[in-house]
């Protein structure tokens, strides 16, 4: 295994349900500074994915965004995170006409601090990268739901269905 690897090899998910959700502040595909902080009163949705405009995350991006006025009903806030740039972020919003807010992390600093910046495999190979999840957020900024390694089809109808 690769040097790089090593550090990253026991990474994983720590956080639980009734843990205090990690603040952060990232750029969204405005340019323009969003913090966790900024929801409070609300839940929060924040779903981590791998790259814009593949075809899982895209499934994924446009389902949360076609019941984002059910979220909304549910005084939720949706927020995708990924490593991608702030412009692609922008592209990837206007080709699919979505609703909700992404976050871009090009150092992978939320990632790595909610766990999901992971040793993944493909093909025998071994590398770092999102492992697709889901942390919803109370409105005292606490997490009362982890999904772990998220099938991106019909995810957001799970989530949807299960807040109160």
């Amino acid at each position: 295994m690769s040097d790089f690897l090593k550090d990253d090899i026991e990474r994983k998910i720590t956080l639980k349900e009734g843990d205090k959700a990690p603040k952060f502040e990232l750029e969204n595909a405005d340019g323009v500074k969003v913090s966790l902080g900024d929801f409070v009163g609300k839940n929060v949705v924040l779903y981590f994915y791998p790259k814009d405009n593949t075809p899982g995350c895209t499934t994924e991006a446009c389902e949360f965004s076609q019941n984002y006025d059910e979220f909304m009903k549910k005084n939720t806030v949706i927020i995708g995170i990924s490593p991608d740039s702030v412009k692609s972020h922008a592209n990837f919003i206007q080709k699919h006409n979505l609703s909700h807010i992404l976050l871009s992390d090009p150092n992978k600093e939320v990632a790595k601090l909610y766990g999901v910046w992971q040793v993944k495999k493909n093909y025998g190979k071994e590398y770092l990268g999102i492992v697709r999840s889901t942390f919803v957020i109370d409105k005292n900024g606490n997490i009362i739901k982890v999904y772990k390694n998220v099938k991106a089809k019909d995810h957001a109808i799970k989530v949807l269905n299960e807040l109160v």
